[in-house]
């Protein structure tokens, strides 16, 4: 159990990186955005695999987002306010309703644990979702090593500029909207690619808390099932 919430947290943190990324001035992208998720760790476990989300929704609306995804019997919307910097993921675990909130400090702390990074942009291009897409190579650099490791970026700036990437130092250097990435949490690897992107106007009722949920801090969610 605690290896399934301590991934689970991982990918709420990814689902954030990606609702926060979409926004940028003076590009008024106003939708939805579904992602397919896919695993290529081929040490992860078929039970665990079969729990892990499989797609995940982002409904864009100026400043705000909501981001949904499922994990077995676990449903999470995360809500993203870009001008705060703070996020609140609802967590529904069989019934046990949680308002997790993230603080802007909770993803400071990440920075601040961050490997070194540098951003190779190259030639190549992909069509997604209808965009056309540059790649980028990322290259990590754990702090007080000499390893290096690459993940990959394909990004789009007809949607945005990319501004609210630095919401994860990994992403932060990108220009664009992210449209399939690469990355590896707790030592599962994990690829996010957007199969559709659909301009509509959103209600603001999308971004709204709904009653029922009992707000905890991150810290105070993870030692409930995440232990420490």
């Amino acid at each position: 159990m605690k290896k399934h919430v301590q991934i689970f947290l991982s990918l709420l943190i990814a689902c954030i990186i990606v609702t926060g990324q979409a926004f940028a001035r003076g590009k008024e992208f106003k939708g939805i955005i579904v992602y397919n998720i896919t695993y290529t760790d081929g040490e992860l476990d078929p039970t665990v695999l079969s729990m892990m989300p499989k797609t995940m929704k982002v409904l864009i609306k100026d400043h705000m987002s909501c981001s949904e995804m499922k994990m077995g019997m676990v449903n999470t919307i995360t809500i993203y306010n870009s001008e705060e910097k703070k996020a609140i993921t609802l967590i529904d675990l069989m019934g046990q309703k949680y308002a997790m909130q993230i603080s802007p400090e909770d993803i400071e702390e990440e920075i601040e644990k961050s490997p070194e990074v540098g951003v190779e942009v190259t030639d190549e291009t992909k069509e997604i979702a209808g965009y056309t897409c540059k790649k980028a190579i990322i290259k990590i650099k754990e702090k007080g090593t000499e390893e290096e490791k690459e993940h990959y970026v394909y990004y789009t700036d007809e949607l945005g500029s990319g501004a609210m990437n630095y919401n994860n130092p990994i992403f932060k250097d990108i220009k664009g909207v992210m449209l399939e990435y690469a990355m590896v949490e707790d030592n599962v690897s994990m690829k996010f690619t957007a199969i559709s992107v659909d301009k509509k106007n959103i209600s603001d009722k999308e971004f709204e808390v709904s009653e029922g949920y009992r707000v905890v801090t991150k810290s105070e969610f993870e030692s409930m099932f995440g232990g420490q």
